[in-house]
């Protein structure tokens, strides 16, 4: 009998793809999102409504479930600590908890590369980097925090790992490709720095495999891959600046042509998010020094963990894919 698998978030473009991967391989499938999706009910997702922050959602979401692959998060640079802290650490502790509570044995975390990104550079790196000492946004803290909590959940009785999938692209991603296509209509799109800096991608259905293949191990109680954080990446690093020309030019929009040096375009961050603290200013500046960081430094990594432990091995043809691209 094929397991039931519950998937918060999973109204979210990762977590569709998610649900749509596993339903393909046999898994029943339970979704809980505070928002309601009749498209994913007609694929045969049993849905809930709640949020993840609230323990008694989570605890009748959990029941009668064998797995839990919790995507469900709040992102983005700007906002109160609060929020983020509620929502993606929070929230996680009560899964974690529910699934003690309903002996439930395997958990699969959705995490980030940012958990590891300080400003700096990260070129080629594996899991072994450590969580830095400064943060500079609230979302990779509080995501750094959950993922901590959920690794050190691991045990014989629940089997738990973290995936960090890094700039999520695909046909219907409304975060990535909409934003960059949205600063470049309204003149607010600058190349940082020269924009040969190096950077991962990694394509939905790329991602979605990669938790289903996560979810396998844990549910098998594979010890070699238990316990652990995997990078999840296309694989294939790519120009900043040429990734980001390719992405205007499938819209039919023509890149800017003008540019910032990241040492400026970093201390404008500075500047603009002392000032919008200040002013007490919710929405998000137009720059930020976690943006003009991750627009401006190499971040690559190794994902020859996921690729040996988790049976993970990306194979598209990257053209191909960003053809599919309205």
């Amino acid at each position: 009998m094929s397991a039931t698998v519950l998937v918060t978030g999973y109204g979210g473009f990762l977590g569709r793809a998610i649900c749509r991967e596993l339903i393909r391989h046999g898994y029943r499938v339970r979704g809980m999102g505070r928002g309601q999706y009749p498209e994913m009910r007609a694929l045969g997702v049993d849905c809930i409504q709640a949020s993840a922050t609230d323990l008694q959602a989570c605890e009748a979401a959990c029941c009668g479930v064998d797995a839990v692959i919790h995507t469900a998060a709040l992102a983005g640079v700007w906002g109160p600590a609060k929020q983020y802290e509620q929502i993606n650490i929070d929230a996680t502790d009560n899964l974690l908890r529910s699934c003690e509570k309903f002996h439930i044995g395997a958990f699969v975390f959705t995490s980030s590369p940012s958990v590891t990104f300080d400003g700096t550079a990260q070129c080629n790196i594996d899991e072994s980097a450590a969580y830095p000492q400064k943060w500079l946004c609230h979302y990779p803290r509080t995501k750094a925090i959950a993922e901590q909590h959920v690794l050190a959940a691991n045990q014989s009785s629940l089997a738990t790992c973290s995936l960090r999938p890094h700039l999520i692209w695909g046909v219907g991603d409304p975060h990535l490709i909409p934003r960059v296509i949205e600063k470049c209509r309204s003149g607010r799109l600058r190349r940082v720095g020269d924009g040969r800096n190096l950077i991962d991608t990694v394509h939905v259905d790329h991602a979605a495999v990669a938790h289903r293949l996560a979810l396998e191990r844990m549910l098998d109680r594979d010890q070699n891959a238990w316990g652990r954080a995997y990078f999840i990446t296309d694989g294939q690093p790519v120009e900043c600046w040429k990734w980001i020309t390719t992405i205007l030019l499938s819209a039919k929009i023509s890149p800017p042509n003008k540019c910032i040096s990241y040492r400026a375009a970093y201390r404008m961050g500075g500047v603009l998010e002392t000032l919008y603290r200040l002013l007490r200013i919710s929405s998000e500046p137009p720059m930020t020094r976690f943006v003009a960081a991750q627009l401006g430094v190499d971040h690559y990594f190794n994902i020859s963990s996921a690729k040996e432990r988790l049976g993970y091995l990306p194979i598209q043809n990257r053209e191909e894919r960003i053809n599919e691209l309205p």
